[in-house]
């Protein structure tokens, strides 16, 4: 370690001196120390202050440019090293050097860089505006026959794409089809695994997710999920999982699905299709996402029903009912919902046993399928009958009655209330509600009157108006002793209730006042000073029906 001393020293006089043999030596000798102890020799050249020269040693047209590049790359690979190469000033003329031609200069440049940034969202995030993103694009098109150098754009997109302020770069490069370009040349699987690593990160972003497509990413993912469908080696099936996963996520984007949907006719959509049937788990799962992803306009959803997805989706659940893989029931109990949400399909899917399909999943403990089994069941009862239907089925009221206590899982519970007070809304039958009633679901729908949500509070109370209005009698005890009337009270008094909470509000004291109790209840509240005021109120519709309530109140009193 002497030697490396004295070469320290000579190379400040040779640094100076520019005297290129003599520089080139020094070098050397450096290298040659940090490939046999890098952690100490780089400790040295910390101490020797050498770091301050480097700067003005990184030059285009110097024969000693790589090596020093290398150097840097050496040292950076120790993170205590990273700050003093910052403060030494070297980002700048680095970043300088990617306009080099000279391929060696670039590699070492790159990893330089690559390890000096390593895991600093900040200096990443100072290269980004140092523009590094367009001069990698366009090295990569460049050099693409160059193993070395296309690996290290690689990896420095890798990590650049993590950045949320790089998608937007990217997007103004043709980084997609660069990538296209160089995937559709690669054989190897940790090559194509490399390109992967940075096409699902940028595949985040919209306009790239469209310039992917365009560019004939989809066709590649296709042929290999043909390759791998039916092998078990290891890395094909990685492969697969990754190809398929991808797909999904293309399909996130609007422009790029429904450019990938062409009216239902295109060959992607047909080959995500048969995707639902196959006996590959990881298929099966992609293909329902999929849809679940083409599901999101309405034409899309008509034309699927149309044309027996439905069905699909209903084989595919029937194979998972038992011990089945959770991912693929919540995905295809995802697409049906979806699929449910147009005015059109829900009589189709009914007619179809769309129900009772999802129904066989209530005894699910899984959060993620039991929330999307109630979403389904909620898009799907706006008729009459099946609202009735299903509400006077005591299996799954108590089941809802049961979800509804489900702290844990806030959208279990949510969904659970939203779709009892639907149950009643929908149905308008005494029969539906007196199975609520006997099965304890009145309290959850007064504590539903109280969500954050003006949604819910607003579903809550049509529901216990209509309770009021047919079945009085029967809920009057459960109505008690949840307390609904002074959390009536409490939101007409409330001046940040909303206009349809304070009318709702008092069209359901109204319906209370044919119970006895109840009514004593509303009396003892002094209810009155409370609806006189919201005469005056802004809304009209509050206005009219705080006389209505008054004159109620006054004539009952």
């Amino acid at each position: 370690m002497d030697n490396l001393s004295d070469t320290l020293k000579k190379l400040k006089i040779t640094a100076v001196d520019r005297t290129e043999d003599s520089l080139e030596g020094c070098l050397d000798c450096l290298l040659q120390a940090l490939a046999q102890n890098n952690m100490e020799t780089s400790e040295k050249i910390q101490g020797s202050g050498i770091l301050q020269l480097f700067a003005s040693l990184l030059i285009p047209q110097s024969s000693c440019t790589a090596k020093v590049a290398n150097i840097i790359a050496e040292v950076a690979k120790n993170e205590f090293m990273r700050i003093p190469c910052v403060d030494a000033g070297l980002i700048s003329p680095l970043v300088q050097l990617l306009n080099s031609k000279d391929q060696e200069v670039l590699l070492q440049t790159g990893r330089a860089l690559g390890n000096i940034c390593y895991d600093s969202h900040s200096l990443q995030a100072q290269l980004i505006n140092m523009g590094v993103i367009p001069t990698l694009v366009k090295l990569l098109g460049i050099h693409c026959q160059n193993a070395a150098l296309t690996e290290m754009c690689l990896v420095a997109f890798g990590n650049l794409a993590e950045l949320e302020s790089s998608k937007e770069q990217f997007a103004s490069t043709n980084i997609a089809e660069e990538l296209v370009k160089l995937f559709k040349k690669q054989i190897e699987h940790d090559k194509r695994e490399m390109i992967f690593e940075v096409l699902a990160p940028l595949a985040e972003n919209d306009a790239i997710k469209l310039q992917l497509v365009e560019a004939g990413l989809v066709e590649c993912l296709l042929e290999i999920v043909q390759q791998k469908v039916d092998s078990d080696k290891e890395d094909d099936i990685a492969e697969l999982k990754t190809a398929s996963d991808l797909m999904v996520l293309l399909l996130l984007g609007d422009e790029s699905m429904q450019k990938l949907f062409e009216g239902g006719k295109g060959n992607v959509f047909q080959r995500v299709l048969s995707w639902i049937p196959s006996n590959n788990h990881q298929l099966q799962l992609a293909g329902a996402l999929a849809i679940a992803n083409f599901a999101r306009n309405d034409g899309n959803c008509i034309h699927m029903v149309d044309n027996g997805i439905v069905e699909k989706l209903m084989d595919l659940l029937d194979r998972h009912v038992e011990d089945g893989n959770v991912t693929v029931q919540h995905a295809a109990l995802s697409a049906l919902r979806n699929l449910a949400i147009p005015v059109v399909n829900k009589a189709k899917m009914l007619s179809a046993g769309v129900t009772e399909a999802v129904l066989k999943f209530l005894k699910s403990e899984m959060p993620p399928v039991q929330f999307k089994l109630l979403g389904t069941l909620r898009m799907l009862i706006d008729a009459q009958e099946a609202a009735e239907q299903l509400g006077k089925n005591v299996k799954l009221v108590e089941r809802l009655v049961e979800w509804c206590e489900a702290k844990d899982h806030a959208g279990v519970m949510g969904e659970s209330n939203r779709l009892l007070s639907a149950l009643i809304r929908h149905s308008k039958s005494k029969d539906v509600i007196k199975t609520i009633v006997q099965s304890g679901g009145i309290k959850h729908l007064v504590t539903m009157a109280t969500s954050e949500h003006v949604i819910m509070q607003n579903e809550a109370l049509v529901a216990l108006a209509l309770i009021a209005a047919l079945e009085l009698g029967t809920a009057e005890k459960d109505l008690e002793s949840a307390k609904l009337v002074q959390i009536l009270h409490r939101l007409l008094a409330d001046e940040r209730s909303a206009p349809e909470i304070k009318y709702n509000s008092m069209v359901l004291i109204c319906a209370l006042m044919g119970s006895e109790s109840l009514h004593k209840e509303v009396q003892d509240l002094a209810f009155l000073d409370v609806v006189s005021k919201l005469r005056s109120h802004e809304n009209k519709s509050v206005a009219q029906q705080a006389s209505l309530t008054e004159q109620r109140l006054t004539v009952d009193s």
